[in-house]
């Protein structure tokens, strides 16, 4: 690539590409110049963005010692990068009113999932204006996921379906609901959420008959739920699905090995009784969608049983 054969070339951007059409990041109609400037060892590569919040103090981004020129553009130029700077600008976002501006940002961390990024980290330089104090600000991107909570009716007795993952980060094997990442920036949740449960559980659901439970919550919140804001930005849309099944189908699934084992997904389906299942597993994911399916059933906000 003429990147690595040419460390002081620079590449004109068109920052029109990079502006996000709903809420724009950087300026419109304005073009800078892609210019990683390299150190003697080869190993420094810096980048400056120019925030419309904050013109008289551009943004430089490096990256850390072993992140590569290419791996450096791919994680400027994600919709993971893009859609952080993009909360950080909005109406409650960190920049919002001026008390707080950012300084630097240090890339990490880039591992690729096929030809996109999956995971980003990144640390961020956030100053206070009225202390002078940083803010903590060490980012795991990893961006939008589904999960889905499924009630299956069976004689009167009603089911939830787990899934038990090997989780490697909390080196533990986990009882969880069905879920995944998006896979790409269309912003498809429930078909991703319908997918994720096909590939995890074997079980088909029909899209016209799951209700997104994060939608419930007040718009102030961006109805979504974020499991750990304090080092991660995933935020997780939960679904519910209703439906009626024979005991012979609760028997087929429970046990069941499934997923996507050239991913390394080995899942094993367990069915566990509605009523125990808030004291089975200890994910996230799981107590939300209780919580939120209890409190829009209380108030009477679930679509009446078809």
């Amino acid at each position: 690539m003429a990147l690595l054969r040419h460390p002081s070339r620079c590449w004109l951007r068109d920052w029109r590409k990079y502006a996000l059409s709903s809420s724009p990041i950087l300026l419109q109609n304005h073009r800078r110049t892609f210019c990683p400037k390299m150190s003697s060892d080869s190993s420094s590569l810096t980048y400056s963005i120019t925030l419309p919040n904050q013109l008289a103090d551009p943004v430089t981004v490096d990256a850390a010692p072993g992140i590569s020129a290419s791996e450096f553009r791919k994680a400027i130029d994600s919709s993971l990068f893009k859609q952080w700077l993009k909360n950080m600008q909005s109406e409650a976002g960190v920049l919002s009113n001026g008390a707080m501006s950012l300084e630097r940002v240090l890339i990490q961390g880039v591992d690729m999932f096929g030809n996109r990024i999956g995971f980003l980290k990144f640390k961020a330089d956030i100053l206070d204006k009225e202390t002078g104090k940083k803010v903590p600000g060490i980012v795991f991107a990893r961006g939008p996921a589904v999960a889905v909570l499924i009630l299956l009716d069976s004689e009167g007795e009603i089911y939830t379906v787990l899934t038990e993952q090997v989780r490697v980060p909390v080196g533990k094997r986990i009882l969880e609901l069905p879920a995944g990442m998006l896979e790409n920036d269309r912003g498809d949740f429930i078909g991703t959420a319908a997918r994720e449960v096909e590939e995890e559980t074997g079980i088909h659901l029909n899209l016209q008959d799951m209700v997104d439970l994060t939608a419930f919550l007040d718009p102030s919140t961006g109805c979504r739920l974020f499991p750990s804001p304090g080092g991660c930005d995933e935020e997780i849309s939960l679904f519910l699905y209703k439906g009626s099944v024979s005991k012979e189908t609760i028997t087929q699934l429970q046990g069941k090995k499934t997923g996507l084992r050239e991913r390394g997904e080995l899942i094993k389906v367990h069915v566990v009784p509605y009523e125990k299942l808030w004291r089975v597993t200890a994910d996230a994911k799981t107590l939300s969608a209780i919580a939120l399916y209890e409190m829009a059933k209380k108030e009477g906000l679930l679509p009446p049983a078809g």
